[in-house]
């Protein structure tokens, strides 16, 4: 690729104990696209996932974000740095309406005095930001911004959650494992979401099991073994039963494949 990848990490290591969940993991993301990260269970992508969105700080290793070194102590720096994440538990708040939910964490107070003298928050607003950004994804069947979560469909509140992680992500969204606990019709929806999410300039890290879910959408698959990146294909010239040998070591990765 021509173009500077967005992120990049180099030589990461996280050790638990006598256990190495990263063993000199290196990863790139190109602007614009979807790149999906599979690997067989233990290999270490939670791991990497989690150095990336700043859940654990790796004990080797650079990451870098557009170019600048990088440090994420927390989540919280991760996002104040433009990287959203959808976890797979959703992390919604299911008895706080849509709205709410949107913003926990970041919540819009009023400029008036009441807002700086009691901390009042400005609903309106708030409420006019999510509906926009949820219709902008093609999501308004949800009717009332201000419904509970927990009324919602499974796949309604992934698309609260992608909604969320669109709306301020600025530099990149990872998502984990979208539609593991979708039907397919709501799984349908939420992969439209992502290629929608895409289309909007933004690059999406897809973490999944679901084969046919990776090859549909991604537009290069990271391989993870044994704690490591083992190689970077082309969802077009290989097929499921390829990645699934190099997942597992029944194949080995072809020479291009780990320089891409």
């Amino acid at each position: 690729m021509t173009q500077e990848p967005i992120l990049t990490a180099r030589g990461l290591v996280k050790r638990y104990g006598r256990v190495t969940a990263l063993d000199q993991a290196d990863f790139d993301l190109y602007p614009g696209e979807i790149l999906a990260v599979i690997g067989d269970n233990g290999a270490g992508k939670s791991s990497l996932i989690k150095a990336i969105s700043g859940a654990v700080t790796p004990d080797e290793g650079e990451i870098r974000l557009g170019g600048q070194p990088v440090q994420f102590r927390s989540p919280m720096e991760a996002r104040n740095a433009g990287i959203e994440t959808v976890y797979q538990n959703l992390a919604l708040s299911p008895a706080l309406s849509i709205a709410d939910n949107m913003f926990l964490g970041r919540e819009i107070r009023r400029t008036d005095m009441l807002g700086k003298m009691f901390r009042m928050l400005d609903r309106p607003k708030m409420e006019k930001i999510a509906r926009d950004k949820l219709t902008e994804l093609g999501l308004m069947t949800i009717q009332n911004i201000n419904q509970a979560v927990e009324t919602l469909s499974g796949g309604q509140r992934q698309g609260v959650a992608v909604a969320r992680a669109a709306a301020f992500g600025s530099k990149l969204v990872i998502m984990d494992e979208p539609t593991a606990a979708l039907g397919v019709k709501e799984s349908r929806k939420v992969l439209e979401l992502i290629l929608d999410v895409r289309s909007r300039g933004l690059p999406i890290v897809l973490i999944s099991h679901n084969m046919p879910h990776v090859f549909e959408v991604a537009d290069r698959i990271h391989i993870h073994r044994l704690g490591k990146r083992l190689c970077v294909i082309n969802p077009k010239e290989y097929s499921m039963s390829d990645a699934v040998a190099l997942m597992t070591g029944a194949m080995k990765p072809p020479q291009e494949a780990i320089a891409a």
